[in-house]
């Protein structure tokens, strides 16, 4: 099987709008999909067909090898699915949640108990496990939320912006279990605003913005089709931003861009970041830091699509 996840030319409008247009997607067994864009992107729509819980105008879905509308019950049974809003019930007990699923997906009631025995432990709820789940912490409930998902150790695990809202600890701590279900051999398909998120994660990146696909690959290679590299300069003296980026101009014809106390000078090899850092010495002008950084995937992003991932809600249904 060459795709655990393959997507061909989907078309999905709600009314007027048409929320994907003619998408293509294709996600290698084990690996990780980033499919990164802002709200309204068309991203939860694209989710929601892969789950079956839409189906498509047009176009073509596949999971395992299966069609998400003709074969969508098969689908069901070897996908799992966390959604942007924790789905489990706030009066039950972690536990107890996590025991109602497995029953209802057929397991004995020992199974049942023994499954979430397992789930609470790998998830470091043990110290909750009792307590009802709505007075959890964002936190708890996501990973509560994600262990619900693959109570039946799914094959392609869906991930719809799973850590939104969650600080940075909670954050790193979903990326890790994420990373272990990759390594035991479970496909994810990841939507995420964050763009550090699809950089930590993702084997591959799909960017989607108003419901087609802009541009694809690793990480690594959609920073390389932005070109080159970044000089960032921080002033020892924040009244010598604009100086710096004079100095910056002069030197190479870039088109320096001041982002809060740095200055970020696109260059097309360290031969001229060096040309810039000469020149900054010649002119006499302090710096606090400065190195030389591939393009971020925020950049990639602001290239590609020319805004930022804040925009409008998406329509779904």
């Amino acid at each position: 099987m060459k795709y655990a996840i393959e997507v061909r030319g989907l078309v999905k409008s709600f009314g007027e709008v048409r929320a994907l247009d003619g998408v293509d997607l294709g996600a290698a067994p084990g690996t990780v999909l980033g499919l990164l864009g802002p709200n309204g992107a068309g991203k939860t729509t694209a989710v929601r067909v892969l789950s079956t819980l839409s189906v498509p105008d047009a176009g073509a879905a596949r999971v395992l090898g299966l069609d998400v509308v003709r074969d969508a019950p098969k689908v069901r049974e070897r996908l799992g699915l966390t959604g942007q809003y924790a789905g489990i019930d706030a009066g039950l007990s972690g536990a107890q949640n996590l025991v109602l699923i497995a029953r209802l997906l057929g397991a004995s009631r020992s199974q049942a108990k023994t499954r979430a025995h397992e789930l609470i432990e790998r998830f470091d709820l043990a110290h909750a496990a009792d307590r009802a789940a709505g007075g959890y912490s964002g936190g708890m409930r996501r990973r509560l939320d994600l262990a619900a998902s693959i109570v039946r150790r799914p094959d392609v695990l869906v991930l719809d912006e799973p850590t939104t809202g969650l600080d940075p600890n909670s954050r790193t701590g979903l990326w890790e279990v994420v990373r272990e279900l990759v390594a035991e051999g479970t496909t994810v398909l990841l939507t995420t605003q964050y763009l550090e998120e699809a950089d930590q994660l993702a084997d591959s990146i799909a960017v989607i913005d108003t419901g087609r696909v802009i541009a694809s690959g690793t990480p690594s290679q959609l920073k390389q089709a932005v070109g080159g590299l970044v000089l960032r300069m921080r002033p020892a003296r924040p009244d010598a931003l604009g100086q710096l980026a004079e100095l910056a101009n002069w030197s190479v014809g870039a088109a320096p861009r001041v982002e809060g106390d740095e200055v970020a000078v696109p260059v097309a090899h360290p031969g001229e970041a060096t040309a810039v850092m000469a020149r900054v010495v010649q002119a006499g002008t302090d710096l606090a830091a400065f190195g030389l950084h591939e393009p971020t995937l925020d950049e990639v992003f602001l290239t590609l699509t020319g805004h930022g991932t804040e925009k409008k809600e998406e329509v779904a249904a």
